[in-house]
């Protein structure tokens, strides 16, 4: 394929798997070099992460996806974090930013709400919940049947994580993985909109 006639004609456009790839592989290199600047500088980039209901803990909404306590919590999440991230992206790069900012703000915001004080909330799993929400139930919304396989494929493979959601060890951010799964599937629903409007219109009636 080639852009249209004066936009560049001529010049290939990568395959949506290739941009998609991109995208998520950009991001997590980006993951790596916040890191690695946390390792080797003075200051103490983790704390920037959402404390909750404090003022200067909100700027963590823009900040706690991009941190890590350390390089096993960052190893821990890559995975994931490729081959869901990368799904979202597949079906439309623009559509999948979309839902990742709907995630990152809900999930921030959430924890920022709920979760107990006196803690910091950092890590990049609050996106991987929601793009795993996102995926598992857009189908249901859009009513296609490739993306229902492909939430039923990526519930029986991921499925397991969501008991992420409920309380368990204190070091554990469970408040910003069941954020973050409400996100995706506000995510989810808010994206589908063209969708459900598509089945809500009447039928064309053919001239007799």
């Amino acid at each position: 394929m080639t852009t249209p006639s004066g936009t560049g004609a001529g010049t290939p456009i990568r395959p949506i798997w290739q941009r998609a790839a991109l995208w998520i592989g950009g991001f997590v290199t980006l993951l790596y070099g916040v890191e690695a600047a946390d390792t080797v500088l003075p200051a103490n980039l983790d704390a920037a992460g959402v404390e909750p209901r404090t003022a200067d803990g909100l700027w963590g909404v823009l900040f706690a996806p991009l941190l890590h306590a350390d390089w096993a919590h960052l190893t821990a999440n890559t995975v994931p974090a490729l081959v869901l991230g990368f799904l979202v992206l597949l079906s439309g790069i623009g559509r999948g930013l979309a839902a990742t900012a709907i995630i990152w703000v809900v999930a921030g915001v959430g924890t920022w709400l709920i979760a107990g004080s006196g803690q910091i909330h950092i890590g990049a799993s609050s996106l991987i919940f929601g793009w795993l929400s996102y995926l598992i139930v857009r189908g249901f919304f859009t009513r296609r049947a490739g993306q229902i396989l492909l939430g039923v494929v990526v519930l029986f493979l991921y499925g397991g994580m969501l008991w992420g959601v409920l309380p368990s060890e204190p070091w554990i951010s469970w408040q910003g993985h069941l954020c973050g799964a409400l996100g995706g599937v506000l995510a989810a629903w808010l994206l589908s909109a063209d969708a459900r409007r598509a089945r809500r219109a009447p039928a064309p009636t053919l001239p007799r």
